[in-house]
């Protein structure tokens, strides 16, 4: 499966965005899909999932309340939409797919696929 993904953007303090994450090659729901992102010197990190097994999804715990990820069977995408953002939300923000189980699915080793990345910059 490829994935690409869109949404990049410069937003304030408060704001919103959303992010999609587009599928081709295979249908988007036999995975689990996840956001990642990575700050600017930091290491990759977990933010949100949503399992092929389950429609609950899981958030890291900073983005518990301001977060949702959703999924579109008959679009073939997965969205972030991120609302109340903050600067440390500052990121490359990117999709990937996989089928983690619940102990693994805030792992990046858990997930094959990967978009290509999405900046997204939260100005004070």
């Amino acid at each position: 499966v490829q994935l690409q993904a869109f949404g990049r953007g410069l937003v304030q303090a408060g704001g919103s965005l959303r992010l999609s994450c587009v599928a081709s090659g295979q249908t988007i729901t036999s995975y689990g899909v996840a956001w990642f992102r990575q700050p600017p010197g930091k290491e990759r990190e977990f933010v949100a999932v949503i399992r092929q097994s389950s429609s609950t999804p899981f958030y890291r715990d900073s983005a518990k309340g301001r977060f949702t990820i959703s999924r579109d069977s008959a679009k073939n995408t997965v969205y972030l939409q991120m609302n109340s953002l903050k600067p440390e939300d500052t990121a490359v923000y990117y999709c990937a797919a996989g089928r983690p189980i619940k102990s693994t699915m805030w792992s990046d080793s858990a997930y094959y696929y990967w978009g290509q990345g999405t900046l997204v910059t939260v100005s004070s």
